[in-house]
């Protein structure tokens, strides 16, 4: 979801249309503030004198008392904001929802005076608590909806325009329109006039967008109609395609030539949503060659399928891993290739899952320093595995912008080599994001929970790592897994846990260059049960982390870890894969 400035960028008569939309739900609130029957003669001479005009006359004959009726203290607080006394209407309000708590009036002319003062999270405070009394109220929800649709939170604004049965759409555009099948398109949408947007079917389509990988920016604008109805503008900044060969290609493909690399990457081929990216590296100590081409399934991008090729050839030191430590030198060569078919599917925006099936063959090389018993570990082996993986959305409040994600991935597999055999390996997570502020991503706070456990014998390559590593996303960023340009400097193990805690704050952003920076905390321990591995103590490890996203279609990442365990200090970077 893109922020409301965007929207802005796209269109200014849409804002326009959408205050003066904003302006009929307010005319209509108060229509039905009055609309309620007096209980007395003396309830409809002050509702006949509001309907004349005559707010000073209302505010002389009802007292400031919380023992009047309902419909009188309502009068008067209406009276006094109509009479341009905001301060003394809001306290008239206040005291008449004080003594009348079950009535959503008040709140509702509470969050109208603090919407006209420009204080909005006081507003929807006040609408939230009045739809908690009364949860159908077709004013509250529309005023409610309208203050986050006009803060770019369209998230939150579709979850009460749905409550009453908005928005209905009248028709869908695309700007620019895609160079995309548009029966790929078709599917994601599922667009039918008069049809109501709800939240559920904007959120699926954004997975299955997202899906595509060839969209790096988005967003969606709702452009409001005389009838009440709405048009639908998806607004979309496609990736280049390689016949274009723009700068804006090349670079991405570019990206790794710091770390000796390349990532030769051709989306959207033949404008069928086929995608082949490539990922090259001669380093000498660690050599990778991988390529996997992806494509929808029957054009419906709810499910995708994917092939996946990879050869590897490391160089590792162990030295300061293995157990016991030894002061001579541990270390060897590992080659692995791996074939693997997989599909991801999207039943909805809340459940997505992955299926793969891979075969493997590693061999090792080389060994030194490796204790006889430690001698499993590097056996050479072909494996197959099947793999399954679900990812659900476990809470969204996103009128905190608020969520916590939930995952969970299972392996099961057999190497076809002694003493190896069948093995079982099970991770899962929770990751929490939230953005304090209204709207924007100024500021940004993460944390994820992680671990995973394996049961079975399992070569070298299958354990887990924790610490730096740009092939690694166990990230530890106070330890370094090079050494002298070798892999094996980082715990690893059978079993871990670990949580990632990031504060990001942007400092910089142009269109073309965002920048963000903040501070992290890293935590976690890794054990095996061999006793060869493993971290014999909890780890800590703490630092500044500085992102640069270029294009909005690759970042840099730059930062600096310390190990509070050890004291060590760490300086590292990568780009996005």
């Amino acid at each position: 979801m893109a922020p409301h400035a965007q929207l802005d960028a796209a269109g200014g008569s849409t804002t326009r249309a959408l205050i003066l939309l904003f302006a009929l739900f307010l005319g209509a609130g108060h229509a039905s503030s009055q609309a309620t029957t007096p209980a007395s003669s003396g309830s409809q001479k002050i509702k006949a004198l509001y309907d004349a005009g005559q707010w000073s006359d209302i505010v002389r004959l009802v007292p400031e008392s919380s023992a009047e009726p309902a419909d009188l203290e309502l009068y008067r607080g209406l009276a006094l904001a109509q009479l341009g006394q905001y301060a003394l209407a809001e306290r008239a309000l206040k005291a008449g929802y004080l003594g009348h708590p079950k009535d959503a009036r008040f709140l509702t002319e509470l969050a109208g005076i603090a919407y006209r003062d420009k204080r909005f999270s006081i507003a929807k405070l006040e609408l939230r608590h009045a739809l908690a009394i009364n949860p159908k109220d077709d004013y509250s929800n529309n005023f409610l909806a309208s203050i986050y649709f006009l803060e770019g939170n369209l998230e939150a604004a579709l979850k009460y325009w749905n409550r009453v049965g908005k928005p209905k759409l009248r028709d869908l555009e695309y700007d620019p329109i895609p160079n995309l099948d548009p029966l790929i398109l078709d599917q994601a949408f599922r667009f039918s006039p008069d049809m109501v947007w709800t939240r559920n079917r904007f959120l699926t389509t954004k997975a299955e967008l997202a899906s595509l990988d060839l969209f790096p920016h988005t967003f969606y604008e709702l452009q409001a109609q005389q009838d009440g109805a709405f048009d639908l503008v998806w607004h979309d900044s496609q990736r280049s395609r390689w016949q274009d060969f723009k700068w804006a290609t090349i670079a991405p493909m570019l990206r790794g030539l710091p770390y000796l690399s390349v990532y030769p990457e051709f989306y959207n081929l033949n404008g069928k949503g086929l995608n082949w990216l490539s990922f090259v590296r001669w380093d000498d100590q660690k050599r990778w060659f991988s390529s996997e081409l992806s494509a929808p399934l029957a054009a419906n991008p709810k499910e995708r399928l994917r092939l996946y090729f990879e050869d590897r050839n490391e160089n590792w030191n162990v030295t300061s891993r293995i157990l016991p430590f030894s002061d001579s030198p541990a270390g060897f060569n590992v080659r692995r290739t791996a074939i693997d078919i997989g599909l991801h599917s999207i039943s909805s925006w809340r459940w997505q899952s992955n299926v793969d099936a891979e075969y493997s063959y590693r061999n090792f090389r080389s060994l030194a320093g490796i204790p006889q018993a430690a001698a499993p570990f590097f056996t050479d082996s072909s494996a197959i595995a099947l793999r399954a993986s679900v990812e659900h959305p476990f809470i969204r409040f996103p009128e905190r912008r608020f969520s916590l994600d939930a995952a969970l991935a299972g392996e099961a597999g057999k190497f076809f080599s002694s003493p190896l055999g069948k093995y079982v390996r099970v991770e899962g997570s929770l990751t929490a994001d939230w953005l304090p502020q209204a709207r924007g991503e100024d500021y940004e706070m993460k944390i994820r929970l992680r671990s995973g456990g394996t049961a079975g014998q399992i070569p070298f390559d299958d354990l887990f790592m924790l610490g730096f590593d740009r092939d690694n996303d166990l990230w530890l960023r106070g330890h370094n897994d090079l050494r002298n340009g070798q892999k094996g400097n980082a715990p690893m193990g059978r079993d871990f846990v670990l949580t990632n805690a990031d504060i990001e704050k942007v400092l910089f952003n142009d269109g073309l260059f965002l920048v963000k920076a903040g501070p992290f905390v890293d935590t976690g321990n890794i054990y095996d049960s061999s006793q060869f591995f493993g971290s014999p103590k909890w780890l800590t490890d703490t630092g500044l982390q500085t992102t640069v996203k270029i294009l909005g279609r690759f970042e840099f990442v730059l930062g600096y870890g310390k190990d509070l365990r050890s004291g060590n200090n760490t300086f590292y970077s990568s780009v996005s894969r």
